[in-house]
């Protein structure tokens, strides 16, 4: 497996695949930050979620053996495992802690958009910031976070559905609440499970 993936680095902003794309690998996160989005045909865009260091997508659409059906984006220089579509299907029919990791990841990513959807119809902007830091910092699906975070307001409005300008009065209350620390470039999270409950 190790031989058969490799990696690559991009940088901010470059496109790592397309939707309609023919998806031969299954791509994981070694460092950095993507974001998974789509535009409508009207030109009306969307961030679905964002996917942080230690992390893995695609596997739906290898599962499926389809097109992508969304774009991924590096919101920062970011260094991307690939792993062939051949490898990911032998490990698939061979082996059962593959299954078993894999099963896991995804019912964590169904529940993560379970509580997506939860959020943005039922909360306010800023119960919407908080929770979309706190789901960068899902153990299951990144375990390789730990309580900083290298992420610009933009990009976090792009993950919450909110401006930028709201995105800012959002921190100053989640850091006001001492549930975050604002650092140049990012920010610290100090009380994730305060993230996770913050309504």
């Amino acid at each position: 497996v190790e031989a058969e993936t490799f990696v690559r680095d991009v940088q901010a902003g470059t496109a790592v695949c397309r939707r309609g794309d023919t998806v031969e690998h299954w791509i994981g996160i070694v460092d950095g930050l993507v974001k998974m989005s789509s535009i409508s045909p009207e030109g009306k865009a969307t961030t679905f979620l964002g996917v942080a260091r230690g992390g893995w997508f695609g596997e739906g659409s290898l599962l499926k053996d389809r097109t992508r059906k969304y774009d991924i984006v590096a919101l920062r220089a970011t260094r991307l495992a690939f792993m062939p579509k051949a490898t990911f299907d032998w490990l698939l029919d061979t082996d059962i802690g593959f299954n078993r990791f894999l099963l896991t990841q995804l019912n964590e990513r169904l529940a993560q958009f379970i509580a997506m959807v939860e959020t943005q119809r039922l909360l306010e902007p800023d119960a919407r910031v908080a929770r979309s830091l706190a789901a960068l910092f899902n153990p299951v699906l990144y375990p390789e976070m730990g309580p900083e975070v290298q992420v610009s307001q933009e990009e976090i409005g792009y993950l919450a559905g909110v401006s930028r300008q709201r995105v800012n009065q959002a921190l100053q209350v989640l850091e006001a609440r001492g549930l975050i620390r604002i650092e140049y470039g990012g920010l610290r999270v100090l009380d994730l499970d305060g993230l996770r409950a913050f309504a």
